[in-house]
């Protein structure tokens, strides 16, 4: 019989069509300890409920609900529950590379004093960014949340200083149309701000302040409207989904709810219901 106080998930996420891959991890613990291991990456969690202690740089650090816990490349450290109930957190190991693009050269180890950081604004939207990208890894929507999140991480709590250099407003169209172009498809922002000479962080920040929204969160709305069109064209929702560059029809269904309110099997019978009421004579 499974325990449920004992559970970890792994997925895979890639960062762009053919970019690095960001592991992410899901776990509630009431009894297990790690051993004393280090990682290659920044490993980034947060502490959904309960307490874990941690023993980190020759001290034990205790997190709750909320907290931010960072820990370095090639630190060694554990893991265990600081309370009976156990805890449970969202975690992403991130190379280096993911935390410098914001920081001024976007090189140097960004080096965070304190492990266990109180920002709950950036911890709620690390903690929704996990949820989502582990639950449909769209290459494009985790390159542009994931990246984000964790420059403005490294900007708001490592030595690292901000690079602060004006926004360049020129390029946002030409990224818009690609998008729309090749949305089956969709280049990487990687390559997308290699064409215009910017850092991937410079071109989120560009796109969103043009835009208002970052760019996988455009391209998903742009998704939208063409598979309104499909679907007001009788085209079933499944077939619709891969028409329009969604994964599959859960994330089309997840996209069209945030945009247009229902699931698109509601919006399809609606309109066909539409469509087969008899329509009202003018007189003549």
């Amino acid at each position: 019989m499974t325990d449920v106080r004992e559970q970890a998930r792994w997925t895979r996420a890639r960062l762009g069509r053919c970019g690095p891959p960001l592991d992410l991890l899901t776990a509630r613990f009431s009894r297990h300890e790690y051993a004393p291991h280090a990682h290659e990456e920044f490993t980034v969690g947060v502490t959904v409920g309960g307490l874990e202690t941690i023993a980190y740089r020759g001290g034990r650090i205790v997190s709750g609900p909320g907290s931010i816990v960072v820990l370095e490349p090639g630190e060694m450290h554990t893991g265990g529950p600081a309370a009976p109930d156990g805890y449970s957190y969202r975690a992403l190991y991130a190379v280096p590379a993911l935390l410098t693009d914001g920081t001024l050269g976007g090189s140097g180890l960004p080096h965070f004093r304190e492990p266990v950081l109180d920002d709950p604004e950036l911890a709620a939207a690390l903690r929704r960014a996990h949820t989502d990208v582990s639950s449909c890894p769209d290459p494009l929507e985790a390159e542009s949340r994931i990246p984000w999140l964790l420059t403005a991480l490294a900007r708001r709590h490592s030595t690292a200083r901000g690079d602060d250099t004006a926004v360049p407003g020129a390029g946002t169209v030409a990224v818009r149309d690609r998008l729309a172009d090749e949305l089956l498809a969709p280049p990487s922002l990687a390559d997308l701000a290699a064409d215009l000479g910017l850092s991937r962080y410079q071109l989120l920040r560009a796109f969103r302040t043009t835009m208002g929204v970052p760019p996988y969160a455009w391209l998903a709305q742009y998704r939208v409207t063409r598979a309104r069109a499909l679907l007001d064209a009788g085209a079933r929702p499944a077939e619709v989904a891969g028409l329009v560059g969604f994964a599959d029809q859960a994330h089309l269904t997840r996209w069209f709810r945030r945009v247009l309110g229902v699931t698109p099997a509601a919006y399809r019978n609606s309109v066909q219901d539409s469509a087969r009421r008899p329509g009202r004579h003018s007189p003549s």
